[in-house]
């Protein structure tokens, strides 16, 4: 009976990671995840895009697994529920399971001696850091080179979470505008940085506009785009890449040029004049003439005084938050690092953003180990960024922190093993199944670098966060196992 709890707790969202009279405030929950939940558990999703090869794959992009699957096998109502929903889920009862901070702590000398001989895998490379936490009282149980700041691949996700979270708060929805200039009687398209504006999206946006120009009696107009929140270099230093599209304001559907939501793809060379494209082609459909329209590279500034015609805006930061870290995705992530440099005052540049980043997680005190860290990008594409597993565990440690409900969306975002995202083709061999269902984690994968970090419930119900880094891999299949067996170690080890 205590497996069947665990596997269902570690198969939602990591709100359990505190006791649960902290979870009504964990959310936000949709109450289309279960039905997610289960068509993943009959096929398990293999087409993530977390290594950064292959094409993306048509249809919306999944969501995280809900946290009201844990409350219902728990006993415990989601916020605004009352009690069990009557599905058998073969779950322990509230009274009967154990509270994630009161279950025993794993010993810190046996955790290392199950953990450092994995730890010692020649497929983990040349260098190799670690870090566990126990999540409800802070204490590192186990730490290898736990401070060394190293190349943190995508798992530096998990700071760029914590900063846009913090900055912004998890209601946030990021705008995108048309505004009126009367006195040159100009429309302008203004970017606010949302890089999932979908076409359906613009040409809602474009009606709305024709209905207030028909208001103002303004049938003819020039047309031109702002991006100027956004500064510095639009192309990431990677240079033209599959894995991400120029840094713009101004978007439509992350710059692909195909059907895909998640992923690689071919990349537009400026995505807000194919943004201004698919705007202009609506209002030309609704009766609007566009006069000497302006070139998309002569695109200007709006005025201040500007009317606000009609604006479309995101999914709540949680969203995007949930979104990124499902599916590794790298443009929700650096607009997630220039949201918070917007937010804090400093230019939205990769540089200007860096600094934003840093400062806003400097907010929390001691809280957070950032000597040496470098926050080079917002997506982990930069191999000049520096992050250390303790201050990986640590940032997941303070998003579990039940005072800080508006971070709970970089726990729910995180992939389940086997089950989602970008762990949705792992964990499904003997030596790492025990962590199928149990380990939450993001991964991280460049060429010679792999990651991971998460959380895992332990086999006596005691929450812990953990990071595991490699570098100078040679095998990047044997690396994701090797990590893959560490975590799912966690998983299957009470070690006292």
């Amino acid at each position: 009976m205590r497996d069947t709890w665990r596997v269902v707790a570690g198969s939602a969202a990591a709100g359990l990671a505190v006791a649960v009279t902290a979870v009504a405030v964990a959310g936000p929950w949709d109450s289309g995840q279960r039905t997610a939940e289960r068509a993943r558990a009959a096929h398990w999703d293999r087409h993530s895009g977390a290594e950064h090869i292959g094409a993306g794959l048509p249809g919306g992009p999944a969501p995280a697994p809900s946290a009201a699957e844990v409350l219902t096998a728990l006993g415990a109502a989601p916020a605004g529920e009352g009690g069990n929903d009557g599905d058998d889920r073969g779950g322990r009862s509230g009274k009967d399971a154990p509270d994630p901070g009161e279950a025993p702590a794993p010993a810190p000398a046996a955790l290392a001696d199950a953990l450092h001989p994995l730890l010692e895998d020649g497929a983990l490379g040349t260098l190799r850091t670690a870090s566990v936490l126990d999540v409800a009282t802070g204490r590192e149980l186990y730490g290898a080179r736990a401070g060394r700041d190293v190349v943190p691949a995508s798992t530096v996700k998990i700071a760029t979470a914590v900063a846009a979270l913090s900055a912004l708060g998890p209601d946030h929805r990021i705008p995108t505008r048309a505004v009126w200039d009367a006195e040159g009687e100009r429309v302008f398209l203004v970017g606010g940085g949302d890089p999932t504006v979908t076409p359906a999206a613009l040409r809602r946006l474009a009606d709305a506009t024709a209905r207030e120009l028909a208001e103002r009696g303004a049938k003819r107009i020039t047309l031109a785009h702002d991006t100027s929140l956004y500064s510095g270099p639009a192309r990431h230093p990677i240079g033209p890449n599959e894995n991400i599209a120029p840094v713009s304001a101004l978007m439509v559907n992350e710059g692909r040029l195909d059907d895909s939501t998640r992923g690689p793809a071919p990349r537009s060379d400026d995505p807000a004049r194919d943004a201004t494209e698919v705007f202009a082609d609506r209002l030309r459909e609704r009766g609007v003439d566009i006069e000497h329209p302006e070139h998309p590279e002569r695109a200007r500034k709006a005025p201040k005084g500007a009317d606000e015609l009609a604006v479309h805006r995101s999914a709540p930061l949680a969203e995007l938050v949930e979104r990124m870290l499902l599916h590794s995705d790298n443009d929700i992530a650096e607009a997630l690092f220039r949201q918070t440099a917007v937010a804090r005052g400093e230019p939205a540049s990769f540089a200007g953003a860096g600094r934003a980043v840093r400062a806003q997680l400097a907010g929390y005190g001691g809280a957070l180990p950032l000597e040496g860290a470098r926050f080079a990008d917002g997506s982990g594409l930069d191999r000049s960024g520096r992050i250390s597993a303790g201050l990986l565990t640590r940032l997941l440690a303070l998003a579990a922190d039940p005072a800080r409900p508006e971070l709970r969306p970089v726990l729910t975002g995180l992939p389940v093993a086997r089950f989602s995202g970008t762990l949705g083709g792992r964990y499904d061999d003997g030596a790492t199944r025990t962590g199928a269902g149990l380990v939450r984690a993001k991964t991280g994968t460049l060429t010679g670098v792999n990651t991971l970090a998460g959380t895992v419930v332990d086999a006596d119900g005691r929450l812990l966060a953990f990071a595991f880094t490699a570098s100078g891999t040679t095998d990047r299949q044997g690396a994701h196992e090797a990590l893959d067996r560490l975590a799912a170690v966690l998983a299957g080890c009470g070690c006292r």
